[in-house]
């Protein structure tokens, strides 16, 4: 019988992981709901580390649940109508009428079912793990309890904007960098197996002795001719195993922690990690959700394992009375103006409000940062790319000359 692992969350909203042998993925989503939990993801175990990957990565081709900017959308049109005094089975209906897709839709008309059957929203939500993340159900949850529903959801979906403006930042500051990129790796590519392989047959005629420097690129450009889909395949290959491989713990750790001390990029990274984290933070203080609870929703927002490292650490020692910026100084993850700022909310009894101050100096960080490393990318990479070509160029001129000098 085949093998499952899944992830689920508990009632208590912790997350578990594990495997379990079922006869299809049906049957372990249903085995997982029996022992009182909600499946957020059931995948087979079977097949290694390549056939994880692949599976993995096909996986990935089809989409499951809602996009964020989906979810965003319909988060602000929830607001707005709450905000104008609309009860939530009103709301949900003009949503379901007005959902821009069939998906969308059978996700709202079972929201709205659930709630119509008497379920509260956030256990409504939380049928469809793959649309409302933890944090989004943690908030509708809090806000609930505390009657702000409509407020809370202005604020969940401020900061779905400002997430998704954070990372809409970042991809396209590197767009020009990539396709720069690629631009020159084709260029070289094609002057070592398509223009200088032309040259090859007229030094053979002539029985010249190429120059070193142009007998290694023919040599390089005949091993790309020959062996570049190969050599392609394979680095994919390499690619989806180094994947699955970080997916274990300790190498993502350390492949992390690493990747805090480069020169530029770390420092960026930094920044990012420092307004995800304080964003997150203040939005759910400030809906009222515990600071312990609300360390445990923001892990899941945080990608790095170091990060998660010194967050979990900050979240015992804020349940022994111990504070949270201390240790968080300690773990030297995050910029010393969030750490700061941080430790200025404790004392003033304003973490909420501090933190959410240090969310919006650090997204600007974020773009200044962004715009000095795109600005440092291009032109290295041009340089690098004039280099090389001027060096194929040379080599080719170089042995034009021998042969002149041959002939004379």
């Amino acid at each position: 019988m085949p093998t499952f692992r899944f992830t689920a969350l508990t009632p208590a909203g912790q997350t578990v992981r594990g495997t379990t042998e079922a006869a299809s993925e049906a049957e372990a989503v249903a085995w997982i709901r029996r022992q009182g939990n909600m499946p957020m993801r059931a995948e087979p175990a079977a097949g290694g580390l390549l056939a994880a990957g692949l599976q993995f990565e096909l996986g990935g081709l089809r989409r499951r649940g809602l996009s964020r900017q989906e979810v965003t959308n319909l988060t602000r049109e929830l607001a707005v109508m709450l905000g104008a005094g609309q009860d939530l089975d009103r709301a949900m209906r003009f949503l379901v009428e007005t959902a821009p897709n069939a998906r969308v839709r059978a996700v709202l008309e079972d929201v709205r079912g659930a709630v119509r059957d008497g379920a509260t929203l956030h256990a409504a939500l939380q049928r469809h793990p793959g649309s409302f993340p933890r944090l989004y159900v943690g908030l509708v949850r809090a806000a609930e309890a505390g009657g702000d529903l409509g407020t809370t959801l202005d604020r969940l979906a401020t900061l779905m904007e400002r997430e998704r403006a954070l990372v809409a930042t970042l991809q396209s500051a590197m767009i020009y960098p990539a396709m720069l990129t690629v631009a020159a790796v084709g260029s070289i590519w094609l002057l070592l197996t398509r223009v200088l392989p032309q040259f090859v047959p007229l030094f053979q005629q002539n029985g010249a002795a190429l120059p070193r420097s142009t007998q290694f690129l023919v040599d390089a450009g005949d091993l790309l001719g020959r062996y570049g889909l190969p050599m392609i395949v394979a680095l994919g290959l390499l690619g989806l195993l180094a994947r699955q491989v970080l997916r274990r713990e300790r190498p993502r750790l350390l492949l992390d922690r690493a990747m805090l001390r480069w020169p530029v990029a770390g420092l960026l990274m930094r920044e990012v990690l420092a307004a995800r984290f304080a964003r997150t933070l203040g939005t759910l203080l400030g809906n009222g959700v515990p600071l312990i609870g609300a360390l445990g929703i923001v892990r899941d927002v945080i990608g790095n394992r170091a990060a998660l490292d010194a967050i979990d650490r900050a979240t015992e020692s804020a349940k022994g009375g111990a504070g949270l910026a201390r240790t968080l100084d300690a773990a030297a993850i995050f910029p010393a103006r969030a750490i700061h700022l941080l430790r200025l909310g404790e004392e003033t009894a304003q973490l909420g409000p501090m933190a959410l101050r240090a969310a919006e100096i650090h997204e600007e960080q974020v773009r200044i940062r962004t715009q000095r490393l795109v600005s440092l990318l291009v032109p290295v990479i041009t340089i690098v790319m004039g280099a090389a070509v001027a060096g194929i160029i040379s080599s080719l001129l170089l042995a034009m000359l021998s042969l002149n000098d041959l002939a004379q």
